[in-house]
């Protein structure tokens, strides 16, 4: 058995090769011949062997590569090497390009290859929400740089692809008008896309009168600012209840925006709003009969038992997990079954190894994931990696759909990427698969957003040095530890 081309190229994706060594030095230094082995079922002829050689880019020598720079651009973050071989990360939409720069010293030096014992090593550093971007973004980087320097593409090293193509969903805005509302839909439809999302709730209710019963401390049309008490209350603490007259209203426009998209197509639901519980299990059960694809985030996701009684009241899927950091955060959920689908961003989870120990302890637990992604091109694709290699995944959400130059910075794919049967093809390309143009990643709308009314990203670029961040030092131990003092007695 051999190695075989397909469609005339290598299945690893030939680098090429400006430094040889002897190929017993070769298999020394990085065990290829091992991996060789194993792939081809422990039956590898010396061909084999050379045509896994041939593919490895042998410019890097893979024990020796080391991290000697991080730099920044908007929320893209490029972690380098001695060996000249560079991997680009994102942090999440909406955090700080700081929780990434913080961690720079602790990467200095350590060899990216090691991509589980630096995730390990920073994970400490990440927390739920935007606070995972930095662990997270840096995991995106090393495995980057790991496919360039074996030359094999990242859902390869992430255990190999259950798919080769990866179905989108593009979230829209609300219209108030449910006729506008499916006709935005049909847009998305238009343009390729073969599950939808849509974001609705009492926000259709403004200016009509006797719809909402609420305190008079809660605004129940202010709950998305998130400098407000109005943002910064938990939906259980608003006291924010529905009358049958406004759940009749937004039935009516569930049923509108139906017969103006169809049956047939998907439909994802999000941000409904900030009510209690029990008015929550009201929306879910009143509009069940619209066969939703799922709802999104109904109360937070930290209230497990809360959110099993909103999944045995109604019939559609529960889904939540966007905020969620790293596996641990998610068992609780997984092991009650307290939803019917996780919905982890690569992003906050933690990066992609990860996401899919997420989706397979999911898996275990009979339960499917869709994944959330609000970011830029390095984390849509680091997504789709994680995705092709994740056999539980259903859809990916895709934010571009709006944006003409969303793809500007890829150069190596053909336009547009989405295709018009709703798919994205996994590249087979080392890494992540996408060559980028640094120029183009620094323009405004490559910079990433700062969320409603929060801060915009510094202007820093990748020709920008980060030395002010070399030597950032404390004592990070998570356990006792004795300090000596070199005191003289």
């Amino acid at each position: 058995m051999t190695l075989k081309n397909v469609n005339g190229k290598s299945p690893f994706m030939t680098v090429k090769k400006e430094k040889k060594m002897s190929r017993r030095s070769f298999f020394i230094h990085t065990g290829v011949a091992t991996a060789a082995v194993a792939a081809l079922g422990g039956f590898a002829t010396n061909d084999d062997y050379e045509a896994v050689y041939g593919n490895v880019n042998t410019n890097s020598q893979p024990s020796a590569l080391r991290i000697t720079d991080m730099r920044t651009q908007g929320h893209f973050i490029r972690i380098d090497t001695n060996q000249g071989v560079s991997g680009y990360g994102e942090i999440r939409d909406s955090s700080s390009i700081t929780y990434a720069l913080m961690l720079k010293s602790r990467i200095l030096g350590e060899n990216p290859l090691n991509v589980d014992k630096i995730w390990r090593k920073l994970k400490q550093y990440g927390g739920n929400g935007r606070q995972g971007a930095g662990p997270a973004s840096i995991e995106m980087a090393c495995w980057d740089i790991a496919g360039k320097v074996w030359g094999v593409p990242c859902w390869q090293m992430l255990g190999g692809q259950f798919r080769d193509k990866i179905l989108l969903y593009a979230d829209t805005s609300q219209q108030r008008d449910p006729v506008r509302m499916g006709n935005a839909l049909k847009r998305r439809i238009e343009k390729g896309y073969k599950f939808l999302k849509m974001d609705f709730g009492i926000d259709l209710l403004r200016g009509i009168e006797g719809v909402i019963t609420a305190p008079p401390i809660i605004n129940p049309f202010d709950q998305w600012n998130l400098y407000s008490i109005n943002g910064n209350t938990e939906h259980m603490f608003t006291g924010v209840r529905l009358t049958e007259k406004g759940l009749d209203i937004i039935a009516d426009w569930c049923q509108q925006v139906r017969d103006t998209v169809g049956w047939d197509i998907p439909i994802a639901t999000d941000h409904y709003g900030h009510m209690i519980l029990e008015d929550q299990i009201k929306f879910a059960q009143k509009l069940d009969k619209f066969n939703f694809a799922w709802y999104e985030d109904m109360i937070p996701w930290q209230h497990t038992d809360l959110l099993l009684r909103l999944r045995n009241s109604c019939t559609t899927p529960i889904l939540t997990g966007e905020d969620i950091y790293t596996l641990d955060n998610f068992r609780e959920l997984i092991d009650k079954h307290a939803v019917s689908m996780i919905h982890p961003d690569i992003a906050t989870a933690g990066g992609m190894l990860e996401t899919k120990k997420i989706g397979d302890y999911a898996q275990e637990h009979g339960i499917a994931m869709a994944m959330h992604m609000d970011g830029r091109v390095v984390t849509w694709f680091a997504s789709i990696h994680c995705a092709a290699a994740t056999e539980n995944f259903i859809v990916l959400e895709h934010h571009g759909a709006d944006d003409a130059n969303y793809e500007d910075a890829i150069t190596n794919l053909e336009k547009p990427i989405l295709q018009t049967d709703g798919f994205v093809y996994v590249p087979n390309g080392p890494g992540l698969g996408i060559t980028l143009n640094e120029e183009v990643m620094g323009m405004p709308g490559m910079r990433g957003r700062g969320r409603r009314g929060g801060p915009q990203q510094p202007t820093r670029t990748f020709n920008t040095p980060t030395d002010e961040w070399n030597n950032e030092r404390s004592d990070d131990r998570l356990w006792s530890m004795y300090i000596k003092e070199n005191k003289e007695i």
